[in-house]
C-alpha cells in the first residue's frame, strides 16, 4: 500500500487529502481544510498552515505529497502570499524526508477525467466516483487536494 498526501496551498485556506492505494483499489484516508483568518498576523496563518500540515503528515503517514504546481496570470499579490504558503508545504517535505510530485493543472484534469480541459465539477465528479464517497468533497480546496493525490499515485510510478 501507498499512501500520498495531497495539498491545494493557499494562504486562507489549505486543501489536503490523504489518499491510499492498494493494488488498482484506492481510498481517502481523511481530508479536509486548513483556514487562517485575514485578521491573523501573517507570519502566525503560515505558522497554523505548518502545525496542522505536520499534523496531518504524522496521523496519514505518506510515502510523499503531492503538490499541485501553481499558475497565475496578472493577480501577482494572490501569487505571492500562495507561494509563500506553498513554500511551507516545501519546507514540511523536506523536514519529513517526503519526495514531492508537482503535477500540473492539466495532468491531474487529464489523469481524472481523461483530458487536460475538464471542468471542475466534472473533476469533483470523478474524485468522488474513484473515492466511492457519498458527496463531493467541499470545499474546492479539499477536492484539489484529493485530486492532487489520486494524480501524485499515479506519477510516482514513473518518476
Amino acid at each position: 500500500m501507498r499512501v500520498c498526501l495531497g495539498i491545494d496551498p493557499g494562504l486562507a485556506r489549505v486543501g489536503y487529502g490523504a489518499v491510499s492505494q492498494s493494488g488498482a483499489n484506492l481510498r481517502a484516508l481523511n481530508y479536509g481544510c486548513i483556514e487562517t483568518s485575514p485578521d491573523m498576523i501573517f507570519s502566525d496563518r503560515l505558522l497554523k498552515i505548518y502545525d496542522s500540515l505536520q499534523e496531518q503528515i504524522n496521523l496519514s503517514k505518506p510515502d510523499f505529497l503531492s503538490v499541485e504546481r501553481l499558475f497565475f496570470g496578472r493577480n501577482t499579490t494572490t501569487a505571492e502570499f500562495v507561494y509563500q504558503a506553498r513554500g511551507v508545504v516545501i519546507l514540511l517535505a523536506a523536514q519529513n524526508n517526503l519526495h514531492v510530485i508537482e503535477p500540473k493543472p492539466n495532468q491531474i484534469k487529464l489523469t481524472l477525467c481523461g483530458t487536460g480541459t475538464a471542468e471542475k465539477m466534472q473533476v469533483q465528479k470523478m474524485i468522488q466516483r474513484f473515492l466511492a464517497l457519498d458527496e463531493i468533497p467541499k470545499p474546492d480546496d479539499t477536492a484539489d487536494a484529493l485530486a492532487a493525490a489520486i494524480t501524485g499515485l499515479t506519477m510516482e510510478k514513473f518518476s
